[in-house]
């Protein structure tokens, strides 16, 4: 047993899908370094309290979306955010890390940084430099040593909007290909009749709001043109009641699974699905199943239209440079629109082919040259920028 004292990280994040790349970081470094060879400060998730994390405060009071929720939580998050600095402040640890959620953990950082300039801060999950406020990239050189990427084409987009240095660890999905990939009865039944159609309309409550009628309204479009399928609507627990009676008026009856193991299994037997725009569509394209996307947000949200930077919405789309998944946003999501592109996936036909055929290219570009897991990478990385600003 080595008698230097443990390695000290203060870690932050914002959300559960931030609990959950964090306690995998947490595990890889414990499995680098030794379990008392490390020790955890900051916020976290249930996921990373079994890991050793104390959390400051719980993940509810925070774990917001969007510009009118975060307005609407503005004062609980700013009074977290001086909380977590004083707290990071008083563990002297030797790294911050915070994940994701920018809104709230770049405030943290920004703040720890002015106050303790020499402690290096490794941000895990860049924001979204490449498609909004592209001029963030330059400011974080302020605050942030090194950001850890999801997407492999965002290190580029560091380097050329003046940000970070940045290195891509790769994608947590590329860790459950397994459970992603059909098996060889599972592709018989993408193939047999009736073919399933997943119906996905996000797991925020604002997404299903504006998106579950035009979804039901495209299924019945469908019907009456004669083509036979069988929905299945993933759902996530807590909105299950809301989603149910939301579609007990389609005359297309969708079958509502809940969790995520059932989840990946409608995957794996889909032939095609109509998706909302997220993290699903990466998870879709690396089960090899051709979608449709749709997206909706409020009017305030949508006259910021004109400040968004990127090609495409849809992150199999951006990681292929290729817009191949189709993509109708705002009016162009209407039923009628939604029907035609769906009605090719569903058949044998060039349109769903040619979606096959470029999520084919996913795995090249995604996965880590040495068949690395992004969370040892990811702590890899970290322990690479302590050691940097300690010399």
């Amino acid at each position: 047993m080595s008698d230097s004292p443990p390695l000290k990280v203060a870690m932050v994040v914002g959300e559960h899908s931030g609990d959950q790349l964090g306690f995998k970081v947490m595990r890889a470094l414990k499995e680098r370094l030794g379990s008392d060879g490390v020790a955890f400060s900051g916020v976290g998730g249930e996921a990373m309290e079994a890991e050793g994390l104390h959390s400051l405060f719980p993940l509810a009071d925070i774990a917001v979306m969007g510009i009118l929720p975060v307005i609407a939580r503005l004062p609980t998050i700013v009074r977290r955010v001086h909380a977590t600095v004083d707290a990071v402040l008083a563990a002297r640890p030797d790294v911050l890390v915070i994940i994701d959620s920018p809104d709230f953990t770049h405030a943290v950082a920004k703040r720890v940084r002015r106050k303790a300039p020499g402690l290096p801060v490794v941000d895990y999950v860049s924001p979204s430099v490449w498609a909004w406020r592209p001029g963030r990239a330059r400011a974080m050189r302020a605050y942030v040593d090194h950001v850890l990427a999801l997407l492999p084409f965002e290190p580029d987009a560091h380097r050329r909007l003046g940000g970070p240095d940045c290195t891509y660890v790769g994608h947590p999905l590329i860790e459950r290909l397994d459970e992603l990939r059909p098996t060889p009865a599972e592709a018989a039944r993408r193939a047999q009749s009736p073919p399933i159609l997943l119906v996905l309309p996000g797991s925020r409550r604002s997404e299903i709001a504006r998106l579950l009628q035009p979804f039901g309204e495209a299924l019945a479009l469908l019907a009456q043109r004669g083509l036979a399928f069988e929905a299945v609507l993933p759902a996530v627990s807590h909105l299950a009641d809301t989603i149910r009676a939301a579609v007990a008026p389609w005359p297309v009856q969708p079958r509502i699974v809940l969790g995520e193991t059932a989840k990946y299994e409608a995957f794996r037997t889909a032939r095609a699905a109509l998706a909302a725009s997220g993290t699903v569509t990466l998870e879709l394209a690396l089960s090899g199943v051709p979608m449709v996307v749709a997206y909706r947000v409020s009017r305030l949200e949508e006259q910021l239209k004109h400040l968004i930077n990127a090609p495409s919405i849809v992150l199999p789309n951006l990681i292929l440079e290729d817009n191949a998944v189709p993509e109708l946003l705002q009016r162009d999501s209407a039923p009628d629109r939604l029907a035609d592109a769906l009605a090719p996936l569903l058949g044998d036909t060039n349109a769903r082919r040619a979606q096959q055929a470029a999520f084919g290219r996913l795995d090249a570009l995604m996965t880590l040259p040495d068949g690395d897991a992004p969370s040892r990478r990811a702590a890899q990385v970290i322990l690479d920028a302590v050691a940097a600003r300690r010399r």
